[in-house]
């Protein structure tokens, strides 16, 4: 992008409802595509400049605020209560996004409960802290996905969990596969990253990163600085964790090889070695608990080691696929007869059981048609994240659950009344059934409840592990995935 054409976007734009995005995204585009390139060819100084173009471009600080504005957290301020909701807020903000004399503010803390029953810390910056690390996000990101492992599916574009779950689909489900899984737990990953790791390792602005990481945090009126980690709710902050943990994959592979010949003279594809990694959570297959509890796990410490993490040997395990283990949310075992089921774990299916209890008894004085948007969308959810796997016997499961509480939720407001009125009032007959619990608007326009078990139970095409977003040979094959989900 040259300089005339940054002026002539700069000076075109008055109001922000008129930007002419299409404009905007091919912009910075066109420089993330230059930076991808030059890293997939070797040229590290060369993405350095174009990384400084990009975060000095117009358009990519235009990008940086829309998406602090228009995301989950628009409307959490950080410690200096600032908000940015009038387009002309937005176009000052965007002015504003200059690297010198740029200061950062400590983070505001704030706790979120685990499934444990424990809290997790969450730190939240300010919005132009926000907007400034989505800018650099822009530049980081093409070279996060030039160089990100083969099995790496967690915070990264085009890829999801599915990817991850199919991952695991082929390296467990064929007659002759591996039969131990190493499921290996960091201990508090975002904490306790080594930030001289990160500023030595990761191509980014070194001095701009270094604030970020030495902001520190106010919990009670307090400051407390950072000695380590990423802010869990920065915007940059996955990403940088995933290049933390990007090298792992090939470090086993090396290493492991080298080790097994030693131990025992095989290769590696004997010992059935496979690694899948989504963000922070990770496994690794083997032929036997032997080759992973003495080879795979002491090369997986010491490549943490370097970045100061360490495996939590409470929850690091290794497991007999025949017993079964769950991952993100799923349970993966192999029964007797050798065929391997993938199928929502217990614990989720409590989760989504007690959520959709707790806003059933929420809405008990509510109107009926504000119960049934709840609970479409947490039904829409939790089934189409499980529609790629075994799921169908949960989904009638649930369908039984949901309705059993909302016939006790309809007897409780109308105790006067007797089954047929409540029956008739609050379920009608759609197609064969007869229980359907509906709902009418003021304009007298009806919504029903979705049926989870309506939904198409379909496996998920793994994700070429080597498609990069950011390098044009694979626009064709991103926009035939596209196509192919529009009729998943």
């Amino acid at each position: 992008m040259n300089r005339h054409k940054r002026c002539a976007l700069k000076t075109l734009i008055t109001t922000w409802n008129l930007i002419p995005w299409n404009k905007v995204y091919k912009r910075v585009r066109s420089l993330q595509r230059r930076i991808a390139k030059a890293i997939s060819e070797g040229y590290r100084n060369k993405a350095c400049a174009l990384q400084w173009l990009l975060t000095h471009s117009f358009a990519a600080k235009l990008l940086a605020v829309k998406r602090v504005t228009e995301n989950k957290g628009k409307n959490t301020p950080g410690v200096d209560g600032v908000l940015w909701k009038t387009s002309k807020d937005k176009l000052k903000a965007t002015n504003s996004l200059i690297r010198q004399g740029y200061t950062v503010k400590p983070l505001r803390r704030v706790y979120i409960k685990k499934k444990n029953g424990k809290e997790r810390p969450l730190g939240i910056p300010t919005m132009k802290d926000r907007a400034m690390q989505a800018l650099f996000l822009s530049g980081l990101d093409p070279v996060s996905e030039t160089t990100a492992d083969f099995s790496s599916y967690g915070f990264r574009r085009k890829r999801s969990c599915h990817d991850a779950i199919a991952r695991c689909y082929i390296h467990l489900s064929r007659n002759d596969s591996a039969t131990w899984i190493l499921e290996a737990d960091i201990k508090g990953c975002f904490d306790n990253i080594s930030h001289d790791w990160i500023i030595n390792n990761i191509l980014t602005d070194k001095r701009i990163v270094t604030k970020w990481l030495k902001a520190g945090f106010i919990d009670n009126n307090k400051l407390f600085p950072t000695k380590a980690g990423t802010p869990q709710g920065g915007i940059i902050s996955p990403t940088i964790a995933n290049m933390v943990l990007d090298g792992l994959e090939e470090a086993i592979y090396k290493c492991v090889n080298t080790r097994i010949r030693q131990y025992d003279g095989c290769r590696r594809n004997y010992h059935k070695i496979h690694f899948v990694r989504y963000a922070d959570d990770f496994i690794v297959t083997g032929a036997s608990e032997d080759i992973l509890r003495n080879v795979v796990k002491p090369v997986i410490a010491d490549f943490l080691n370097e970045r100061g993490l360490t495996l939590s040997e409470t929850k690091t395990k290794i497991t007999d696929v025949y017993t079964g283990f769950d991952f993100l949310g799923q349970n993966i075992r192999k029964f007797s007869n050798g065929k391997l089921l993938i199928r929502p774990s217990k614990e989720n299916f409590k989760a989504v059981l007690s959520k959709i209890k707790f806003i059933i008894i929420k809405h008990r004085g509510a109107p009926t048609v504000d119960l049934i948007h709840r609970l479409n969308s947490v039904i829409t959810g939790w089934s189409n994240y499980h529609k790629r796997i075994v799921a169908a016997e949960y989904f009638v499961d649930l369908d039984r659950f949901i309705w059993f509480y909302l016939w006790k939720w309809a007897k409780r407001r109308h105790s006067n009344k007797g089954y047929y009125w409540i029956a008739n009032k609050y379920f009608k007959k759609v197609g064969n059934r007869k229980w359907t619990f509906f709902g009418t608007f003021y304009n007298r326009t009806e919504i029903l409840l979705k049926y989870a078990s309506d939904t198409q139970i379909k496996r998920h095409v793994l994700i070429n592990g080597k498609a990069n977003p950011y390098c044009a040979l694979w626009d064709k094959y991103y926009r035939r995935r596209f196509a192919m989900s529009l009729t998943a």
